[in-house]
């Protein structure tokens, strides 16, 4: 019997001269192994729903078949170059801008160069201000309001600047320092196994390393801080279990938290909501 093929819908797209914004949803039945194709154009994608669980990414043309990284909630494939992603089942959203190169290269001031490892860095973008940037534009293309083309134009530079700086920032790392990949794999594995945060002696010992160590690599691979990816991890658990119908409560303690309420404080200093208006809100997403 064929595999049953995703099906993908645009429920809403806005224009502007240097970017096309949509919002899409996704509706995959089984897990499924896609390509991205080589484009002239910068594409970013954020979800607005969970990612399915274990979403990996990869650049076959360099990494070869087997080297697959975790995709993040907001990734970018830049122009010239070819994504596989494989992951789970499952319904999802997504916010997907188009971005013309001119826009991001003006800004950097060249055009920028993507080695091994600075594209395994668009596969997880962490930036705050790109995550705001893309709210932004979301909630333009869901209620458009006066000169919302113009908007989009304005939000779609500001984007521009942002990925530039996120760009060069990346070129400029150092490239020396950093957790080797097999690392960064067990950390993310451990995460996965358990929705109880690990102590950082944990995450030690499993690399082989000291905390001091384990901490100062993580930010130079990540460029953010190991507490901080790791509530990032675990509050995306949480969404998805959220959306799968779980109790507050059972979430809470699953999680390690002492109560409910400190896990609500918890996900609401994280997503900006309650996790009751998050389930709600993004089942009308997906409705």
């Amino acid at each position: 019997m064929d595999a049953q093929q995703p099906t993908i819908t645009v429920d809403a797209e806005l224009k502007a001269p240097g970017i096309v914004a949509q919002i899409v949803r996704f509706a995959i039945p089984e897990p499924t192994a896609t390509h991205h194709e080589v484009s002239d154009f910068y594409h970013v994608n954020m979800c607005l729903t969970p990612r399915p669980l274990h979403s990996r990414g990869g650049f076959r043309n360099r990494w070869g078949p087997h080297r697959l990284e975790r995709l993040g909630d907001i990734f970018m494939l830049p122009p010239g170059e070819e994504l596989y992603v494989r992951g789970g089942s499952g319904r999802q959203a997504s916010l997907i801008c188009t971005i013309d190169p001119g826009l991001v290269h003006e800004v950097v001031g060249r055009d920028l160069e993507w080695d091994d490892q600075h594209l395994a860095a668009t596969l997880d973008i962490s930036s705050a201000q790109v995550r705001a940037l893309l709210f932004r534009i979301t909630a333009e293309i869901r209620h458009p309001g006066l000169a919302a083309g113009k908007m989009l134009e304005l939000l779609g530079a500001e984007l521009a600047i942002e990925l530039g700086r996120y760009c060069y920032e990346v070129a400029e790392r150092p490239v020396t320092g950093g957790l080797a990949g097999w690392r960064l794999r067990l950390i993310d594995e451990r995460l996965e196994e358990s929705l109880e945060a690990p102590t950082l002696k944990e995450l030690a010992d499993l690399c082989s390393l000291s905390v001091r160590q384990l901490t100062r690599g993580f930010r130079v691979s990540r460029a953010c801080s190991i507490g901080d990816y790791m509530e990032q991890r675990r509050m995306e658990a949480a969404k998805r279990l959220l959306m799968e119908g779980e109790r507050v409560k059972s979430i809470a303690f699953a999680m390690g938290f002492a109560s409910p309420s400190s896990f609500t404080f918890a996900f609401r200093r994280a997503v900006g909501t309650s996790p009751s208006s998050f389930r709600q809100r993004q089942l009308r997403v997906l409705d």
